[in-house]
């Protein structure tokens, strides 16, 4: 009997979280940890956000972002500065020592890549990611209407 989709899912994430945690830690990249590493990627990506945009694009509740951004910023990895064209908002902005760590992240996400993906065709790889994509886009709006 085939396990429900959510709960293979969830077995998936954690699977993978330990797998990248363990990559990093041969990588000898000690600066974050894989649940950093995620918000960190979204920041590569587009330094300078808010905390409400980073919390919309990781998928977190704001509860747990806040946090997440203080052990951060203590750490050295993320700072807080005002927004100039809005006192009200606070942008979320990555610190020098955690620039130099893209590549390496960058690096051990494709490695990741390949491990989800080994032994799929390059057509099985794009329509995994399209279904991928649209148990997202069904979880969202089920999120938006519920």
């Amino acid at each position: 009997m085939a396990s429900p989709a959510g709960f293979m899912i969830s077995k998936i994430k954690r699977l993978g979280d330990r797998i990248f945690q363990r990559k990093l830690e041969e990588a000898d990249i000690s600066a974050f940890n894989g649940a950093q590493g995620k918000l960190l990627y979204i920041l590569w990506q587009g330094d300078g956000i808010t905390a409400a945009e980073l919390a919309g694009q990781a998928g977190l509740a704001a509860t747990t972002l806040t946090s997440m951004l203080d052990r951060m910023e203590r750490a050295g990895l993320i700072g807080r500065e005002p927004d100039p064209k809005d006192r009200r908002k606070t942008r979320i902005v990555l610190t020098g020592r955690v620039q130099g760590l893209k590549a390496q992240y960058d690096r051990l996400s494709e490695e990741m890549t390949e491990v989800y993906l080994k032994g799929f065709t390059a057509e099985e790889a794009a329509l995994f990611e399209t279904y991928l994509e649209r148990v997202l886009q069904n979880l969202k709006e089920e999120e938006r209407n519920g």
